[in-house]
């Protein structure tokens, strides 16, 4: 969908269908210098980004629900991927099972954030995950 700032070394893929949401996303984190950002809507469509090497994706912020594969099975793939098993992962969801926090905490990801959400809060956090202040889940 979108793809902004050639000169930047490392790039977020944000998975997301909502269109109003990615964008939300995509300028919070743009405020990170030095920092791209990929949009993709399906997850199967960031599976195939994530699979290409040298694409310098240095982290991934998804939403659950997404059509045809939801982000929980993302992030099983991400994780079981010998290349992107460490890669840093926030999920941004609007999912209201009371579950669902420790659910994707146990597939690995390193951060959650309910909708509505602080995209402020949500910069900060991959700021954090991007500089090793916070260590990666690993399986």
């Amino acid at each position: 969908m979108a793809e902004n700032s050639n000169s930047a070394k490392r790039t977020v893929l944000i998975v997301e269908d909502a269109e109003s949401c990615a964008t939300t996303l995509e300028i919070a984190l743009l405020a990170i210098p030095g920092l791209a950002v990929r949009i993709t809507p399906t997850a199967r469509h960031a599976l195939a980004v994530l699979e290409k090497s040298g694409n310098g994706i240095c982290a991934l912020v998804t939403d659950l629900h997404l059509p045809s594969m939801d982000g929980f099975e993302l992030i099983e793939k991400v994780r079981s991927s010998h290349e992107k098993a460490r890669l840093p992962i926030i999920v941004i969801s609007g999912d209201t099972d009371p579950h669902t926090p420790e659910r994707i905490y146990r597939l690995g990801a390193d951060a959650y954030f309910s909708k509505p959400y602080s995209p402020a809060q949500v910069r900060q956090k991959l700021e954090q995950l991007l500089d090793g202040h916070i260590p990666s889940h690993s399986p």
